[in-house]
């Protein structure tokens, strides 16, 4: 497969088109919200780039310091018990991102992996953010990271900006796109173009498990955001995230649609085509998160997703609440 940088039709804006009819937006403010999501993903990435390699605090997450104590008097090292970690540059890089969000855009929402804020504006504008996606890559030196930066309308992705430590053009980049816009990388805008000599293709999936009877051979990266790139760039067919969290996919989302791929969602036991983002129910006495929201997500072209889903048929909905 080859890539090619492109330029659109001068004559015609199809972001403005996609903006046409929604409420407090423009093709002005898409724009606008698309490069603050570019810049933001390129600080992210030199912070990344500037810290690799040296030796950086880590904490994990879901650590349960009972169980250590209790592998630790069974003579069993815990390392099974150490997932989920957690850098200080994980953190730093979402400080930045969120003093820089509240110099240019002061009243919307900020969603952010590390850091908890009910800032309570209520804006229809929420920025969802991760600033290192796959952290145990980057604090192992594995070259496969990114920083994902995505921004929803009422819940919906509108724009999205991921700094991969890997590309298509074999050097670190940004994906980045808007409501009606294309795909591009570094600025430029891509067409992707399939060798048809290729008769299996690559698949993103959460376990790497057997891939019999799908037309693709299967890779595991340990970052959503940079499938869902490779996904909207043409290097992966299709992707399954078995429950991702909001700031992992926001701004993968917003570039799959750009693509013109297919996003679906698991929800009501079926799979179905996915629109926005929305709380999911919370228990008597709580309100309502979208830090909450964990379902199923398969994105890449229409007969990819459609096969995958087919092989992926039967859940319950009740595991997947959070």
């Amino acid at each position: 497969m080859s890539i090619h940088l492109v330029r659109g039709d001068p004559g015609v804006d199809p972001v403005a088109a996609a903006a046409d009819g929604i409420p407090d937006l423009d093709a002005e403010l898409l724009r606008k919200i698309e490069q603050m999501a570019v810049d933001l993903a390129h600080l992210a990435g030199s912070e990344i780039v500037q810290q690799l390699g040296r030796a950086v605090t880590i904490r994990y997450k879901a650590v349960d310091p009972v169980k250590v104590v209790e592998q630790a008097a069974k003579t069993v090292r815990p390392i099974n018990l150490f997932r989920d970690p957690v850098s200080e540059v994980d953190q730093n890089v979402e400080r930045m991102i969120r003093m820089r969000l509240a110099e240019t855009f002061p009243t919307h929402d900020i969603l952010g992996e590390e850091i908890r804020d009910s800032s309570g504006r209520e804006s229809d504008f929420l920025w969802a953010i991760d600033p290192i996606d796959g952290t145990t890559n980057f604090i192992n030196g594995f070259p496969l990271f990114a920083a994902s930066i995505g921004v929803l309308h009422r819940g919906r992705p509108i724009a999205g900006a991921i700094w991969c430590s890997a590309s298509h053009a074999l050097y670190a980049g940004i994906y980045h796109a808007c409501l009606g816009g294309d795909v591009c990388f570094d600025g430029e805008a891509l067409r992707p173009r399939l060798n048809p000599g290729i008769r299996r293709r690559l698949a993103g999936e959460p376990q790497a498990v057997p891939d019999v009877d799908l037309p693709w051979e299967v890779r595991k990266t340990g970052s959503a955001a940079i499938e869902c790139a490779f996904v909207a760039a043409g290097l992966l067919r299709v992707a399954r995230f078995e429950r991702p969290n909001i700031w992992d996919i926001a701004g993968g989302l917003a570039l799959v649609a750009a693509a013109r791929g297919e996003i679906l969602t698991y929800a009501d036991r079926r799979w179905q085509p996915f629109s926005h983002f929305e709380p999911p129910a919370a228990p008597e006495g709580r309100i309502p998160e979208l830090r909450q929201w964990h379902r199923p997500v398969i994105i890449g072209d229409a007969e990819g997703t459609s096969l995958l889903g087919a092989h992926h048929p039967h859940r319950s909905d009740d595991t997947l609440s959070h």
